[in-house]
């Protein structure tokens, strides 16, 4: 087995799924606290609502839009930075995996199957190691899309809950 594959790299992409989860799960957390507040707040002021009432409505279609916007942001600009350099750089590499096979399917010596095997065994551990980045990359972009939504939900969720709620 290829060193690359027992290093810490290798399990990042799992590491920052899980962070992703996590984040996801809180901020559903932080999300229904808020719709349980403020859909109480709707109900007692009812057909009457206070100007605290009106803006409080107000600025929750104001804070989606923004959170909406500043998320799309950031996973176009994740997505620009990254994905697109390494799906280019992982099809390069597929393509000289794909070499490396037919060269070693081609072999007629002991020392052009060593060659070429080991040729095959790196095209091999290059490929896992780039897929390994696009899978982190992924979870980076996840976790940049999910940031300022996370950020909103919490926030409301401490600024609801306390004495004015």
């Amino acid at each position: 087995m290829p060193p690359a594959l027992y290093s810490p790299r290798f399990f990042n992409p799992f590491m920052l799924w899980v962070d992703v989860a996590f984040k996801t799960q809180e901020m559903l957390l932080y999300s229904s606290s808020v719709i349980q507040l403020r859909t109480g707040r709707m109900a007692r002021a009812g057909l009457a609502p206070s100007d605290a009432d009106l803006a409080e409505m107000q600025l929750m279609g104001h804070e989606k839009l923004a959170a909406a916007t500043e998320s799309g942001a950031a996973i176009a600009n994740q997505l620009h930075s990254t994905q697109f350099a390494l799906v280019s750089r992982a099809v390069r590499q597929w393509l000289g995996g794909a070499v490396a096979l037919v060269s070693l399917a081609t072999s007629t010596t002991p020392a052009q199957i060593a060659t070429h095997g080991l040729a095959l065994t790196k095209a091999a551990a290059r490929s896992a190691a780039t897929l390994s980045q696009l899978s982190s990359a992924g979870a980076r972009i996840a976790q940049r899309g999910l940031k300022p939504i996370h950020a909103k939900a919490s926030a409301n969720a401490l600024r609801l809950a306390g004495p004015r709620a």
